[in-house]
């Protein structure tokens, strides 16, 4: 793996800040909490952890509606607290990425007070106001992406601003010099205190169109969805200009030695694959979400993959996501029997992957009572929340899952049936498995730095080989809760199974699967 960065070699891990560990009672973690489970990060075997927004906030999109930039909520502590979690992380071996939010601010942030105290603030266009339309209405037809529409009119100015998430979520206006410049300082800060880079969110909402025209409709729209897929976002989102900012983020992070920039990107791989940037000089990995949205069965996954490593740019490394804070559980969307297979693709296949906390045990969504939602997004639009896959880390058996002493903000699955001291107790857990992908990966330079070649699929029976100097590994994944074979041609040695119960010399001819098994073998 020589000649790699620690990105490239790394595995990621999403931490949910106010779900991971409370220290003080309060039923929300904080970075006292993270701290105290790095060393379950540094067993389970990952590289680095992100961190969710902790910035102040007035928690209206829980912190995703941010107002300072360059500061702690002081519900998950302070900038001292943050600066020891970087020190204890560095000091075991893990990098911090911090989630950066340049979309958007809350409208509590003093430059939007500035923006909005008139027409002629000199922050004035830091921010997207418009005249309304003709008729007194909204600019044009943009929708929220929590519903309802874009635009909140202003009495005392006569203008709309525009928000693509909540009205309390006022967007930058990315045309702006003086805004680029000052989220410019914002990263250096950060990057100062020692963070070895930003996860950014919704990165291609950055710019708009210039000259804010409609969006079209959405012929596929049905009912079920959300108000936002009644359009298509061809004008309110990934512009081309957005590179222009995307390139100037990049060279802030390369003025520092060894970071990088991760980029939330929910397109087609073909807009996708742009992001890397003209030579590479946009970020370091467009977070590629192809797995989440596919169907689970081999041929879509087969066919996927094989897409996603034809529409990489050269030089572009790929990377992998089954989870995070926006998604159902993927213990929620397959199951929990092939949880474990998707474990085991997530971290066999090229590039860099990020497990969602709480994946590693198969954590799956929890039932959250519309009374107590938290998301707005639920409130506005029943039936679309994220709440949860948010809840909890369930830590032990008792009633709050080790997680806090007090009342925890979103109700915890039962505690009794699935948490991490059961299964680190257990030798056939679904933690084990995880820690055992993750040695391999380790072991294995094929994994994480070979080549990968599709195989012919198979009924159910997903295969791939990586192969890196002398070695060559198949992996052959059952998506299928039938027992299955593949043709394995050779002899080979089984490595690990997802049942953690085989290994071991096999027999050239048909390979035979169990149900629900995934099995990486050395060819």
């Amino acid at each position: 793996m020589q000649g790699l960065a620690w990105w490239q070699r790394g595995v990621v891990y999403q931490v949910y800040p106010r779900s991971f560990q409370d220290t003080n009672g309060d039923g929300i973690g904080d970075l006292q909490g993270v701290r105290r489970r790095l060393d379950h990060l540094v067993r389970l075997g990952v590289d680095a952890v992100w961190l969710s927004p902790i910035y102040p906030s007035p928690m209206a999109d829980f912190g995703y509606d941010v107002a300072d930039y360059c500061g702690v909520d002081p519900i998950f502590g302070s900038l001292q607290d943050f600066d020891r979690l970087i020190d204890d992380a560095h000091a075991r071996g893990l990098k911090l990425i911090l989630d950066f939010v340049p979309n958007h601010t809350s409208e509590a942030h003093p430059w939007f007070a500035e923006s909005r105290s008139g027409r002629p603030s000199p922050k004035r266009d830091w921010y997207i106001w418009r005249d309304p339309a003709p008729d007194g209405g909204p600019p044009n037809n943009w929708m929220s992406n929590f519903g309802g529409s874009a635009w909140t009119f202003d009495p005392a100015s006569g203008q709309y601003y525009h928000h693509a998430f909540l009205e309390q979520q006022p967007d930058l206006n990315w045309r702006s010099p003086e805004l680029r410049a000052a989220m410019a300082e914002v990263m250096r800060f950060w990057l100062d205190r020692g963070v070895d880079g930003f996860r950014v969110d919704v990165i291609w909402h950055l710019i708009k169109d210039a000259e804010f025209r409609d969006n079209p409709p959405n012929s596929a729209f049905t009912p079920d969805q959300p108000d936002i897929a009644r359009l298509l976002q061809v004008h309110s989102a990934d512009q081309e200009e957005v590179l222009d900012v995307i390139r100037e983020m990049r060279a802030v992070v390369d003025d520092y030695q060894d970071r990088v920039l991760i980029g939330e990107i929910y397109l087609p791989v073909e807009r996708l694959v742009a992001y890397y940037g003209p030579e590479l000089s946009g970020v370091h990995l467009p977070f590629n979400f192809q797995l989440i949205l596919a169907p689970w069965n081999a041929s879509a996954i087969a066919r996927l993959i094989d897409e996603y490593e034809r529409a990489l740019p050269p030089g572009g490394w790929p990377n992998w996501v089954l989870g995070n804070h926006d998604q159902k559980r993927i213990a929620s969307r397959i199951g929990a029997a092939q949880a474990r297979v998707a474990a085991m693709l997530l971290l066999t296949l090229r590039g860099t992957p990020t497990i969602y906390y709480g994946d590693e045990i198969g954590l799956a969504d929890v039932f959250v009572p519309h009374e107590l939602a938290q998301d707005p997004w639920e409130k506005n639009e029943p039936g679309h929340g994220r709440d949860p896959a948010r809840t909890p880390m369930p830590w032990d058996d008792t009633p709050t899952g080790g997680f806090t002493t007090g009342r925890p903000w979103l109700p915890l699955n039962d505690t009794r049936a699935l948490n991490v001291a059961a299964q680190e107790a257990d030798p056939r857990s679904m933690l084990r498995l995880h820690r055992a992908l993750l040695a391999l990966r380790r072991s294995h330079p094929a994994l994480a730095a070979g080549a990968y070649e599709g195989e012919r699929t198979e009924g159910e029976v997903l295969a791939f080989r990586r192969r890196l100097g002398d070695e060559e590994l198949l992996v052959a994944l059952n998506l299928s809760p039938n027992p299955a074979e593949i043709d394995l041609g050779r002899t080979a040695e089984t490595l690990l199974s997802t049942h953690l119960d085989r290994s071991g010399p096999e027999p050239a001819g048909r390979l035979r699967l169990r149900a629900d098994e995934g099995l990486v073998l050395r060819l």
